[in-house]
């Protein structure tokens, strides 16, 4: 018993301006705060995005130069659909359209 004693007397005991072992060395938040708790700034209502494809009843057409722009950065890579807003079924033949696009040099590849 005397030995289970000992040993629980030589750990290294915690400096009290020493920060416990799970925290970061740059976190600077208080001992009650958890990420996430505050509240959201800037999150205001959001429009629910429509497909463009489904709504307007448009056909995706490799050679429509002008829609296909749309979907595609200045620096040539294509949009996501949770920034552009179209459904899964139309930005899969969007990025096929796209891709069509460049092979015939409609659209670069990349950017200058």
């Amino acid at each position: 018993m005397s030995d289970t004693r000992e040993m629980n007397d030589t750990r290294p005991s915690r400096a009290e301006g020493e920060q416990s072992d799970n925290r970061r060395d740059g976190d600077s938040r208080r001992e009650g705060e958890e990420r996430g708790s505050g509240p959201r700034r800037g999150k205001g209502f959001f429009k629910k995005k429509v497909c463009k494809f489904c709504v307007q009843k448009l056909q995706i057409d490799y050679k429509d130069i002008d829609v296909m722009r749309r979907f595609v950065t200045e620096r040539g890579k294509i949009l996501p659909r949770r920034i552009t807003g179209t459904c899964s079924k139309h930005q899969r033949s969007l990025a096929v359209g796209i891709k069509r696009a460049r092979a015939l040099a409609f659209l670069p590849y990349v950017a200058k």
